[in-house]
């Protein structure tokens, strides 16, 4: 990198600090101007996010040495394909949520768009950083701003589901130090790229000690994730936490797959020497039991925000399930399916929020009431046939059923394209010797969820549209409604351009899995300005 570029990525991380320390500065009364701020810092953030894409596309790594030290001894941020990529999708997911809050949730409760933007820092901050204590500074700094977004808008419900949201990312945090604590106890460094090239190094007692101190650093990341029998907290955080920031938090269960994902195969890949592959099999039975455990918590949920979230637990489940298996091909299909199911679950959080609105409370106990005793004149019902829908309804209706075909995986979205693209992956595994066991059954659930999706949102949809109970049309802002067909046209986007993000996506799949150069380039890394050759 040359020039201006050589800043660009520390920009994700300074962008939003920026803004949120300007926002404080400014009442709270100040709606308007703290609007301007906080959406001119996302979008800005969003053109960032793009050229670091295309700077991540052509080289293996970008390494950023704060404080001009080198690694291992400096902090270090490091921009590859995988970190790119997470920050493309959070910069446009911040944008579409951020602007369906602008309608009114954002003067809900204080300090909104502080939060926001300090949330945005952690997120973007643990996606770049190349080291583990900095990555609990910058997961610290995440959930401290969760933990003002989970309880915005008040309410009973908020609060009781907020404090258990805290404590247990509390109590998360408290396993993060004592792993790090391990770790650091038997290496000597914190360096993930430094760390890469010890392990391989250790033996006997101090071998068992690192793998202690890993397994209990990935405890950690699992609650976040949302891996059962962890995940308990997160049907009840997300599903009353008011619509935008239930959106924006379908991307922090994805911050801990993505650690797993890195650290699995940059720590414990082939280089590893015994402890090669280590947590591998925990990982695919957890994320197996996880897919059962979403798929239950679909077809049971009575209200559509438990539905959204259990498909939050779904797609962990799928994803914790690749990574376990670790191969170049499924991690591609897995990366597929985790940009689509973030965009497709955080659109489905908002639209939950509008469509509810025109509910009658008593409607659905109305309706099931109906079917039960059959107390329904058919006569009345083919006289409704051919009745128009109210516009704002027929626009609800019809993204409704788009994340229907989304969370089902049915063609021709990018949810059919992921799927399939996963799944054929998964069965070419076994290789010469055929198709493996947890093969088969990961194939066999990750079909019937998406199956369970598909009954789940029939069921909701034709309860909300269809059903025979008089419904009042909900007064929606075209503000409301752009978020959602955004997110719903960025599928759409990858459904047509499937073939370059594919591309894209088994790039960073085999970077990942060779990763030596991006441990050359960390450790490598020169530092800057005349003293640089000293």
């Amino acid at each position: 990198m040359t020039g201006w570029s050589d800043h660009l990525v520390i920009m994700p991380v300074l962008l939003p600090l920026v803004a949120g320390a300007l926002l404080m500065l400014y009442d709270e009364r100040r709606h308007f101007l703290k609007s301007i701020i906080n959406l001119a810092s996302t979008l800005l953030l969003v053109v960032v996010a793009v050229k670091l894409v295309r700077l991540a596309d052509t080289s293996e790594a970008s390494v950023y040495l704060l404080g001009n030290w080198p690694a291992p001894f400096g902090i270090v941020l490091v921009l590859d394909r995988l970190s790119a990529l997470m920050l493309m999708v959070t910069s446009l997911l911040a944008l579409a949520s951020l602007v369906f809050a602008l309608a009114r949730w954002h003067k809900a409760g204080a300090h909104f768009h502080t939060l926001f933007q300090f949330l945005l820092m952690g997120v973007n901050g643990a996606f770049l950083t190349g080291d583990l204590f900095n990555l609990f500074v910058f997961f610290e700094v995440m959930l401290a701003a969760s933990y003002g977004l989970v309880l915005h808008g008040s309410g009973p419900a908020r609060v009781k589901a907020g404090m258990h949201y805290v404590a247990v990312n509390l109590a998360a945090s408290f396993l993060f130090l004592i792993g790090v604590s391990l770790i650091y106890g038997v290496t000597g460094t914190l360096n993930m790229a430094d760390l890469a090239v010890r392990i391989g190094e250790l033996s006997g007692r101090d071998r068992t000690l690192l793998e202690a101190g890993a397994a209990i650093l990935g405890v950690a990341f699992l609650v976040k994730a949302g891996m059962w029998p962890l995940s308990y907290w997160l049907p009840n955080a997300y599903s009353v936490a008011a619509a935008p920031v239930a959106a924006i938090f379908t991307l922090l269960s994805k911050v801990g797959i993505y650690v797993l994902l890195r650290l699995s195969l940059l720590l414990f890949g082939v280089q590893a020497g015994d402890s090669a592959g280590f947590g591998s099999n925990l990982l695919i039975v957890g994320g197996m039991a996880t897919i059962v455990f979403g798929t239950v918590g679909v077809l049971a949920s009575q209200a559509m925000a438990r539905l959204a979230s259990f498909s939050v637990l779904i797609s962990s489940g799928t994803l914790l399930a690749a990574v376990g298996m670790s191969a170049v091909d499924v991690t591609a299909g897995a990366l597929f399916y985790l940009v689509s199911s973030t965009v497709t679950v955080g659109a489905l959080f908002l639209l939950i929020e509008l469509i509810e609105r025109e509910q009658n409370p008593a409607a659905d106990i109305l309706a099931v009431t109906a079917e039960a005793f059959g107390d329904e004149d058919e006569e009345a019902v083919e006289d409704r046939v051919g009745v128009a829908f109210p516009g704002a309804l027929a626009i609800l209706g019809v993204c409704f059923a788009i994340c229907g075909l989304l969370l089902a995986g049915l063609p021709p979205l990018s949810g059919f394209i992921a799927k399939l693209a996963l799944l054929s992956a998964i069965l070419d595994t076994g290789g010469a010797a055929g198709i493996s066991a947890p093969a088969w059954i990961l194939t066999t659930l990750v079909v019937l969820s998406g199956l369970a999706a598909l009954l789940a949102m029939s069921r909701f949809g034709i309860r909300m549209f269809w059903a025979p109970i008089e419904a009042v049309v909900p007064r929606v802002l075209v503000i409301e409604v752009v978020p959602v067909a955004f997110l719903l046209l960025l599928a759409l986007m990858m459904t047509i351009q499937g073939g370059p993000v594919m591309r894209y996506l088994e790039a960073t799949a085999h970077s990942l899995h060779a990763p030596q150069q991006y441990i050359g380039e960390v450790l490598r890394a020169p530092r800057a300005g005349p003293g640089a050759a000293e």
